[in-house]
């Protein structure tokens, strides 16, 4: 056997991130051995053709070339764009299954690691669809010299941009908007910024939108190699609506209530702030240089419970709102008790979990490595009436060594990659009774829980809870406590 030979076989099971599991059978030195492929992108109880990409000792690695037999559990998915956008992976299972799968992925690692505890349950998020608050778009073009395009990058491609027009995880004014961009950018004939060349002037298209309110940031990142007619740009987003009124106000109008406006016009929301951000980095990121305020305001107002967050054109906040709350209400319940207790958020981000717990706490200290986040954490923090709140900007393995003080409540929401090891082991060296770690990946987290494990720490409870419908991705809760 060789890399390139072709096989056939069934998916017996799909383990994280999308890895289906196929035993082969096949012949070394007289014998006939059975061995495990693991083919990426290739679902449970499908029966798929795929090619040997990579040899390792304990395993090989294919690529998924057909599917031959669909899986029982598939679903005609309602997405056009499935199957060719790189992004959402599972929009072919009934949301049921989904869950299910996710459940089963996490409690295999679990084993993998030689942990043991269980899961006590996968906690769905409140809207299957259009639950994402915030995309980033790409130009390019479909193919080598094709139109200009405006969506994400196909699956497996780093240059070819697939036009998305009904994509079903974001709110359909995001559709409506991009469409009517790309539209508006081919009539002119506006160049793309090519990635290798570095020439070109249209480079992303970022939206972001208020799930309580319906306010709606519209941000058009170009490099400086180009001009942008402002006025003829706006006018063609406004046009969209027929509630073209200035939004100095906007805050006002949602600040209480936080229930949606609805325009007139064929956008359900509403335009807070059309933006310009001139960005010539080489590095295909979106990062600000300038950014211009062409209409409106470069923010609006998000709320989760009883909270009010600033969000601007570059602020963290969790893509799914809704989901949050769900997140951030089991976080809340594994804490506990807050009554005149410390609490250290590390990784906190814009201070979302701190604020959370802060009202009734003794104070909340949160630590995060991006200056404009914990700066947004202030403000938020002000704008909330929250006086015992503090937010330091550095990072948590430097950090530590200045919080002196013992905390009751010790709270970790790391970056994907987990908590770096010299850092952990400063964490651990608190002491603490009970800590909650929050995880957005399942595989890092187990490797974090081997060593908590090893320095006395036990999981005393664990949930999942699912951010990304349609995606491989899943956010995991852990409370530990100090085994006695």
């Amino acid at each position: 056997m060789k890399k390139g030979d072709i096989f056939e076989g069934k998916v017996v099971l799909t383990e994280f991130p999308n890895k289906g599991i196929i035993y082969i059978d096949i012949e070394e030195d007289g014998q006939i051995l059975q061995k495990k492929v693991m083919v990426k992108d290739a679902l449970e109880g499908q029966t798929v053709r795929f090619s040997i990409s990579k040899k390792k000792r304990d395993r090989l690695e294919g690529r998924l070339v057909e599917v031959l037999e669909p899986s029982c559990l598939e679903r005609e998915t309602p997405c056009p764009h499935f199957g060719v956008c790189g992004g959402c992976r599972y929009q072919n299972l009934p949301y049921e299954q989904q869950l299910d799968l996710k459940k089963r992925q996490v409690e295999g690692l679990i084993d993998n690691a030689g942990l043991d505890f269980t899961i006590e349950k996968i906690y769905g998020s409140p809207i299957e669809t259009g639950y994402r608050n915030k995309m980033e778009y790409s130009f390019g073009d479909e193919y080598k010299d094709g139109p200009l395009s405006l969506g994400m990058h196909k699956k497996g491609s780093f240059y070819d941009i697939v036009p998305l027009t009904d994509c079903q995880i974001v709110d359909p004014d995001f559709n409506l908007l991009v469409t009517e961009i790309r539209e508006y950018f081919r009539e002119k004939g506006t160049s793309f910024y090519h990635r290798m060349r570095h020439t070109g002037f249209l480079r992303h298209l970022v939206l972001r939108r208020s799930a309580k309110t319906g306010q709606i940031l519209v941000n058009l990142v170009t490099s400086s190699q180009g001009d942008l007619d402002e006025e003829e740009f706006v006018g063609r987003i406004l046009s969209l609506s027929a509630d073209v009124s200035p939004v100095k106000d906007v805050a006002a109008e949602a600040e209480g209530n936080g229930k949606g406006m609805t325009g007139h016009g064929r956008l359900d929301g509403r335009i807070a702030g059309i933006l310009h951000t001139l960005n010539d980095s080489l590095a295909d990121v979106v990062q600000s240089d300038e950014t211009r305020i062409l209409y409106g305001q470069d923010y609006f107002y998000e709320y989760l419970e009883n909270l009010r967050f600033k969000i601007t054109p570059f602020s963290f906040f969790q893509t799914n709102t809704l989901g949050a709350e769900v997140l951030y209400g089991k976080v809340r319940e594994y804490v506990g008790e807050t009554k005149d207790k410390l609490i250290y958020d590390l990784y906190s981000g814009t201070g979302t979990i701190a604020q959370m717990l802060a009202p009734v706490a003794k104070k909340a200290i949160g630590v995060e490595i991006v200056e404009e986040a914990v700066e947004s954490a202030r403000i938020n923090a002000v704008d909330n009436k929250l006086d015992n709140c503090q937010f330091i900007a550095g990072d948590v393995l430097k950090v530590v060594d200045s919080l002196t003080e013992k905390p009751d409540i010790l709270i970790l929401d790391p970056p994907r990659d987990g908590i770096n090891p010299k850092a952990l082991k400063k964490i651990i060296g608190f002491g603490v009774e009970e800590m909650v770690y929050v995880s957005c990946k399942p595989t890092s987290l187990m490797r974090d829980l081997v060593i908590l494990k090893e320095a006395g720490y036990e999981v005393k409870k664990a949930c999942l809870v699912d951010m990304f419908p349609g995606t491989v991705h899943v956010e995991c809760v852990v409370l530990m406590s100090k085994v006695k």
